[in-house]
């Protein structure tokens, strides 16, 4: 057999890992880490009668790693070197190598911290950054600083900031090594991207074909494309003795395994696989690679508190772990469905799930450890603060957290089921209800949202319900009939079947279950889930969600008329969600099953409608209102506070302000603007003071009629006392009193300048303007004709009678012949008259 570059390197793992508790390998693509470095280690002596953890972020790889390690000891998987992963697992006693999967090491350091037994721990392709990797070597990390200082940690990777993990590890020494590939070809197919993507992929997949031999590996977004490319490929013609293979995650073990297998003499495969394909498989013969660079990932929105599957690019590292597949055996050709321009906009890495994905799962596995606060741990990045808090906020409203942020014995059950705490907390409480099996079949129907899109589901539109019993009734009638349409169904048949072996290791015994075959009960099982998505109809195909938030579904679809439904899927993009995954709940089901969460509140408020204060008992789930009663009688303080806020709520504007109120609110704000130490009488500081200066005359009233009769003027003077009010008459009068003996009232709209509209000719004999507030605010002048016309505006009368007098004073003569205009104003004798009386 021939050396793989990896054991060239492996004496410095070993140096290393003898003098330090922990270290890091960067080797690349087809160094042979995964299985090489493992059996190196065996027999180290720090590691007699201890066994090796290695953890796979995906099942296929970790059971492909095992089988391959135990064949080169020349056994099978389960003697020397085994694998688990929840609910397959070949392990014996003799085990000494575990390639296990995240979620069984989550579980695995929960049930023993300290790991006795275990004397390394390998986090394999860590540069994958999956939240279970992250969260594992946290704990990890954790346990060997206080529990098992002999513990060991080697973090491999392909392509990693090695120098940054080495720190996270307190400096452990970084070993590099590099890869066994062969020259791969780029050729960037910028047509791809106009072309519907199934399309230029089956381009691309006939181009290999016929300019490369071996074999072709496709990477695409997910298993809906993989599906809709095998169907164009099978339309077209392909080169004779060429077999189709799909791999994904969700696909039978069978399928996988003869997806990853050589082909067999004589002919050749494509495999179009997600993004499982990777990193540590290796398809033996592959020579071509086409690559529609995107990934589907679950992005996590802290505005909404619910997560969506966006479709995005992969960043150039991914990229080039792709492209090296087609080098792994021999030199290869990687064709890319984008433009170089389009290649150099990429991102260098992807970010890690731990930024982008729902923490419900991390939040609770942290409490169950024991940790209320993440930082606590040490991260390579820290989970990100608002989705963590709305992640415990989930975790409460479920019933995993008590209100210190520990974990409940019901949380601690939610987390060792390993499934998301939504579908965790669905089948514990559908297992209390006789209805397990259904639960299980809608948590296996939400594994991948588009699950049943198609022939399968015509006319389900977003009603879950119907897809649910499209799948009870496959499994009643049998799987013999078969048949292309039915993949997806039973794809879903085996995620429950599994899910229910999970629940029942997890639960111990159910009890019986008489309601599993109803799935009018979907609705009530889905709300255990999505308490928060519960929504209650407003309109044809709107409905507002028991978290706040509106969202709405397509009309025209029967779910759409439903007073409530569960809110399963929702794309959270705009300003209203799409509800695109649904089931119909009824409101004595809320009532009865979620008792615990709903609140009675009894309001005093202001109806609009009637302009008068009502009360009404409320039965609250959340922002939605099961029930209402408005036939109570509100006490007298209680209507009063309620009149306060209506007040508030429109601005004081309710109230009688009749002129001269309305002049006495001005003539206030304007001592205060002006005068130090006068109360504060902007509109701002009448509404925060109301229950002061206006509460008390409110007694007796709720409506707006009754607010009409509200003393106004007398309940604003009540915020003076005896001498503020003689200061307010004397430094802010209503009237001035003029040279012609007029009184003229003062406007104080605005408190800056106070404004005098008065005709000309009933100021001669004045020097100087008048001024208010202690002499400190002069008035504005609004200098009018013997017709009541501006004709000037001016604080400065001594300047104007100097100046601009003698100008107006000729236009004024010519209009107005009979009136007196006098050559020496400030002289003259005023008059309110045509001429004054001598």
């Amino acid at each position: 057999m021939t050396e793989l570059p990896i054991a060239r390197v492996l004496p410095d793992v070993k140096q290393a890992l003898n003098h330090s508790a922990s270290a890091v390998l960067i080797a690349e693509p087809g160094a042979g880490k995964t299985t090489e470095t493992p059996l190196a280690l065996l027999d180290e002596p720090w590691l007699k009668g201890l066994k090796i953890l290695m953890l796979e972020p995906r099942r296929l790889a970790a059971r492909s790693a095992a089988v391959y390690m135990a064949g080169r000891l020349g056994e099978k998987a389960g003697e020397t070197v085994g694998y688990r992963m929840r609910l397959d697992t070949r392990s014996g006693p003799k085990t000494r190598i575990e390639v296990v999967t995240e979620g069984v090491l989550t579980r695995m350091l929960q049930s023993d911290p300290g790991l006795e037994g275990v004397g390394l721990i390998i986090f394999d392709e860590f540069h994958e950054r999956s939240l279970h990797a992250d969260l594992g070597l946290a704990l990890a990390l954790e346990a060997q600083s206080v529990l098992r200082d002999d513990l060991r940690l080697l973090v491999m990777s392909a392509t990693l900031d090695g120098e940054r993990v080495a720190g996270l590890l307190g400096g452990a020494p970084v070993i590099t090594c590099p890869g066994r590939t062969f020259p791969v070809e780029t050729v960037y197919v910028a047509a791809g991207r106009e072309l519907a993507p199934e399309k230029a992929a089956a381009n691309a997949v006939r181009r290999a074909l016929g300019e490369q031999p071996g074999d072709v590996l496709v990477f695409l977004p997910g298993e809906r494309e993989i599906h809709r490319l095998r169907r164009e490929l099978e339309t077209g013609p392909l080169p004779a003795g060429t077999d189709v293979y799909p791999l994904y995650g969700q696909l039978r073990q069978e399928e996988q395994l003869a997806a990853v297998a050589p082909a067999a003499a004589g002919r050749r495969k494509v495999v179009l696989a997600t993004s499982i394909a990777e990193t540590s498989l290796t398809i033996q013969g592959v020579r071509g690679v086409v690559d529609t660079g995107l990934r589907r990932t679950q992005v996590f929105s802290p505005r909404t508190g619910m997560p969506r599957l966006v479709t995005l690019p992969v960043s150039r590292a991914s990229a080039d772990q792709r492209r090296g597949r087609a080098g792994r055996t021999a030199p290869g050709v990687c064709y890319r469905l984008w433009s170089e321009e389009e290649h150099a906009r990429l991102k260098d890495a992807s970010e890690p799930e731990i930024r982008e994905a729902d923490l419900a799962e991390l939040a609770l596995e942290l409490a169950v450890w024991g940790v209320r606060d993440a930082a606590e741990l040490r991260w390579l990045d820290a989970p990100p603060a608002a989705p963590l808090a709305q992640a415990g906020e989930l975790l409460r409203r479920l019933g995993a957290l008590d209100a210190a942020g520990g974990a409940t014995p019901h949380g601690r059950r939610m987390a060792a089921l390993g499934t998301h705490p939504r579908m965790a907390h669905m089948l514990l409480r559908a297992a209390e209800l006789g209805a397990a099996p259904l639960a299980c079949r809608l948590a296996a129907l939400l594994q991948e949202r588009d699950l049943l899109r198609g022939p399968a589901a015509a006319g389900a539109g977003s009603d879950l319900t119907l897809r649910a019993e499209a799948l009870l009734r496959r499994d009643a009638a049998g799987w013999a009939a078969g048949g292309e349409d039915t993949a997806p169904l039973r794809a879903a048949e085996r995620t429950a079947r599994r899910l229910e072996a999970q629940l029942r290791a997890a639960a111990g015994d159910l009890p019986p279950q008489k309601r599993q075959e109803d799935p009018a009960l979907s609705g009530l099982l889905l709300s255990f889930a999505y308490p928060d998505r519960i929504g209650q109809r407003r309109g044809e195909g709107a409905f507002l969600l028991s978290g706040g938030r509106g969202a709405a579904m397509n009309e025209g679809q029967p779910l759409a008329r439903s007073p409530y439904v569960v809110a399963v899927a929702v794309d959270d993009q705009g300003t209203q969600s799409r509800i695109q995954l649904a089931a119909a709940v009824s409101e004595a089901d809320l009532l009865e099953h979620h008792a615990g969460e709903l609140r009675e509140v009894r309001e005093v408020y202001w109806d609009r409608q009637t302009a008068s204060v009502r009360a009404r008992r409320r039965v609250l789930l959340g922002e939605l209102v099961l029930k209402e009663a408005t036939h109570e009688q509100p006490t007298a303080e209680e209507t009063s506070r309620a009149l306060l806020e209506a007040i508030s709520g429109e601005r004081l504007e309710v109230l009688p302000w009749d002129k001269a109120t309305t002049q006495l609110r001005e003539r206030m704000a304007f001592m205060a603007r002006h005068v130090p130490d006068w109360p504060d009488m902007s509109p701002e500081a009448l509404l925060s003071g109301m229950e002061e200066w206006l509460l008390p005359y409110l007694d007796g009233m709720r409506s707006l009629r009754d607010l009409q009769r509200v003393p106004l003027r007398q309940a604003l003077e009540g915020r003076l006392d005896w001498q503020q009010r003689q200061r307010l008459d004397r430094e802010a009068p209503t009237h001035l009193t003029v040279p012609s003996g007029s009184r003229v009232p003062v406007d104080y709209s605005d408190p800056e300048a106070p404004v005098l509209a008065v005709r000309l000719q009933e100021m001669f004999g004045q020097q100087d303007t008048p001024r208010l507030a202690e002499g400190r605010v002069p008035v504005v002048l609004h200098l009018l004709s013997p017709a009541r016309r501006p004709v000037q505006v001016t604080s400065d009368l001594a300047s104007f009678w100097a100046s601009a007098y003698f100008e107006i004073k000729k236009d004024l003569k010519g209009r107005y012949p009979k009136h007196y205009w006098p050559d020496d104003p400030t002289e003259a004798v005023a008059t309110s008259r045509v001429k004054p009386r001598l």
